[in-house]
């Protein structure tokens, strides 16, 4: 069993819309990890993200926003929520919440992708 208090996770803002709390850091597992991620605006603030490696399961915690899958129809969502978010999904964020993530296998900054919307044209 292994215990992380919040004060010993690390927090990273990877844009100006989004504040992550990253837990998986103190905990050192290489099957799973766990954040939380606080977005206010689109997130990335251009393009898209997938991760390439992992999957994610989120949960909403407060808010609401929209996640818009490549080539799909946007998802509205709101407190209380899950998405389950593939690998290899294409993506971007856009709201106002605050989501726990758990990864599998665990995340890293390297399995992340962005794109630019003329990587599709």
């Amino acid at each position: 069993m292994k215990f992380v208090k919040e004060e010993n996770a690390e927090k990273f803002n990877y844009a100006d819309t989004s504040s992550v709390l990253e837990y998986s850091i103190a905990l050192n597992e290489k099957n799973m990890d766990f954040c939380t991620n606080e977005i206010n605006g689109r997130y990335p603030m251009e393009g898209y993200c997938s991760n390439l490696e992992c999957e994610e399961l989120c949960y909403i915690l407060e808010g609401n926003g929209t996640i818009h899958k490549r080539d799909s129809k946007p998802i509205n969502f709101k407190r209380g929520d899950i998405i389950f978010i593939n690998k290899k999904d294409i993506y971007y964020w856009n709201g106002n919440f605050k989501l726990a993530i758990v990864c599998s296998p665990a995340w890293s900054k390297e399995q992340c992708k962005l794109y630019k919307e003329e990587d599709f044209i």
